[in-house]
């Protein structure tokens, strides 16, 4: 287990240095360190209100060690599950719920002779017939995660599931066996478990404390019920957080490796070095996915954020901007990711900070520091939420879209069918919208749309890939590439995430944050839909209304967004629209 050490900051700008060491001033004469283990919600807020909210938000600071009492019955039931012939473990959860134990999965995924973890965090159809493939239902736990018992996908999933188990279990005549064996829960307790459906009758119940909110659950049951299933070694595991949580008391802030790290972020935010940019080893790479969702929702808001760029490769000097920070987590052991031109990712870095780019550079010596390294970026995110004036455990904004969803699947009951964006312009099997603000002119081709759009963005924009299809290493490339294109042509900072996952995580900092957010919209037709049993809709209809709700959300914040319909071949719709970009991004 690693001790903690400061994150190695490589900072050649004096006015990055004079920035951060007046954070650094501030966090000590306000004893930020001290005030934060002791619970002080003044940190945050004035207001009595919101000090109460806070107050029930913070019980992450105390779940290495509440959880490290839950072991033994954690292991005991691995142990259990596994002896009765499961293989396979189905996590459905959405944002914390989900990415915790997704990060876990991965890098422990050789743990010879345990349970393997698959994620369900879409509702796209062809995602969903996916998590299922190959799997033997009467081997598989679906372990059902939602803090507040009402989460519609993760609720969807499991209609899904627990129908398939009951129509193998019926065609196999066990009559005596309930669907519910095969299924467990993890929420808070009541009233929160009691919106599970069949909560009461599953395998298991697993009730968190109320006061972690999802994104700050990593330690709680939330990932260390998936890791018992793992194999995981808990006790490495939370005493790795533990210590972490411990060294964070420390009141010097140069000293404090959580605390100088939330320092820095937001010192540099303030900069205009808003764009946190991560580079991580495999296997522990989920971890960036994981630390994007809890700086986005929990930074983003009041008109500020940091945003978080997660797999992004790393391009060459002149493809950025002056708004990055770079933060690089080794692994012993590990393998680093390639360059976008498949070179070395340290000596790029090195390019980078010779030319002013700020980089925050440590290693962990071992896949189990991740508890430490969870806790790390949970105190880190507290603490810059200090220093930019913003309450990290709210999310204001995230209902927005979920409330322009109802309203979508609303205007489909009443009509019979979804409403639909008539796009502006088609090219080939694509069809291309863009919100009004975007002058007709532009609407001649799809080449001068795209370009149009993208003269649109603001100073320090960044640029968010939504992408409302199911995941594969294909899509992933395919995604990329274009990604990299939209960088190359505008040097800004892209993000990229699968919808309706990223509405739980950067959702909050798109419509709560700086208003530099420019939006691409990739949704696609269901060649085969499922139904989702007891709804009154499929879900197909349910991603395809998150989609359309998501975009009536940004418009309504006055941001630039534009919508591309693949057609119902993914594939074939993503190769021209890889060749569209290039095309559009040639001519602007």
């Amino acid at each position: 287990m690693s001790t903690s050490r400061v994150p190695l900051a490589h900072i050649t700008r004096e006015s990055d240095r004079a920035a951060i060491d007046t954070m650094m001033e501030r966090a000590r004469a306000g004893s930020w360190a001290t005030r934060l283990a002791d619970r002080d919600t003044t940190l945050w807020s004035e207001d009595p209100a919101t000090q109460a909210r806070i107050a029930n938000r913070l019980g992450w600071l105390d779940a290495p060690a509440t959880f490290t009492r839950e072991i033994p019955a954690l292991e005991a039931f691995g142990e259990k599950i596994r002896d009765a012939g499961f293989t396979t473990v189905v996590v459905a959860g959405m944002g914390g719920s989900s990415l915790a134990p997704e990060v876990l999965a991965t890098a422990f995924a050789d743990l010879a002779g345990w349970l393997t973890v698959r994620v369900c965090d879409s509702t796209n159809p062809a995602a969903v017939a996916r998590v299922m493939q190959g799997l033997d239902p009467l081997k598989t736990l679906f372990v059902i995660a939602s803090k507040s018992g009402t989460t519609t996908e993760t609720l969807a999933f499991a209609a899904y599931a627990r129908e398939i188990v009951a129509n193998v279990l019926s065609a196999a005549g066990a009559t005596s066996t309930s669907p519910d064996d095969y299924f467990v829960a993890i929420s808070d307790p009541a009233p929160s478990i009691t919106g599970i459906p069949h909560a009461e009758a599953m395998r298991e119940r697993f009730l968190n404390p109320a006061d972690i909110g999802g994104r700050y659950s990593a330690l709680s049951f939330v990932g260390l019920v998936p890791a018992s299933l793992l194999g995981i070694d808990l006790d490495p595991l939370l005493a790795s957080g533990s210590v972490a949580i411990a060294e964070a008391r420390d009141p010097e802030p140069t000293g404090n490796f959580a605390v100088a790290l939330g320092c820095t972020i937001a010192a540099l935010a303030r900069e205009g070095r808003d764009k946190l940019t991560l580079i991580v080893d495999a296997p522990i790479h989920g971890i960036g996915a994981w630390v994007e969702q809890l700086v986005a929702e929990s930074t983003g808001k009041n008109g500020v954020g940091v945003v978080p760029v997660d797999g992004e490769a790393l391009g060459a000097v002149s493809d950025y901007e002056d708004d990055r920070i770079f933060v690089r987590i080794s692994l012993a052991g590990g393998t680093a990711p390639r360059t976008s031109d498949g070179g070395d990712v340290d000596a790029r870095l090195r390019e980078l900070t010779a030319a002013g780019h700020p980089l925050l550079t440590w290693e962990l010596d071992d896949p189990i520091d991740l508890g430490a390294e969870f806790v790390r970026w949970e105190i880190a995110t507290a603490i810059a939420g200090v220093a930019m004036g913003v309450n990290p455990f709210d999310e204001p904004n995230v209902t927005e879209s979920k409330t322009n969803t109802a309203r979508v699947l609303a205007e489909r009951a009443a009509s019979g069918t979804l409403p639909v964006l008539a796009p502006k312009v088609r090219s080939g099997v694509l069809s291309l919208w863009a919100d009004d603000a975007l002058p007709a002119a532009f609407s001649d081709s799809a080449e001068q749309l795209i370009a149009g759009q993208l003269n649109r963005r603001s100073r320090r924009s960044y640029l968010g890939m939504h992408a409302y299809l199911p995941e594969s290493p294909a899509t992933t490339a395919h995604l990329q590439e274009i990604r990299l294109a939209l960088r190359g042509a505008t040097h800004a900072a892209t993000t990229l995430g699968y919808g309706p996952r990223f509405l739980h995580s950067t959702g909050q900092l798109h419509k709560g944050g700086a208003a530099t957010g420019w939006f691409l919209q990739i949704v696609a037709g269901h060649r085969e839909d499922l139904a989702i049993p007891g709804a009154p809709y499929s879900f197909g209809e349910l991603i395809d209304a998150q989609a359309l709700g998501d975009a009536r959300s940004l418009v309504d914040h006055g941001l630039p967004v534009l919508r591309v319909h693949l057609g119902d071949d993914v594939e074939a719709g993503l190769l021209v629209l890889k060749d569209l970009v290039r095309r559009a991004t040639a001519v602007r």
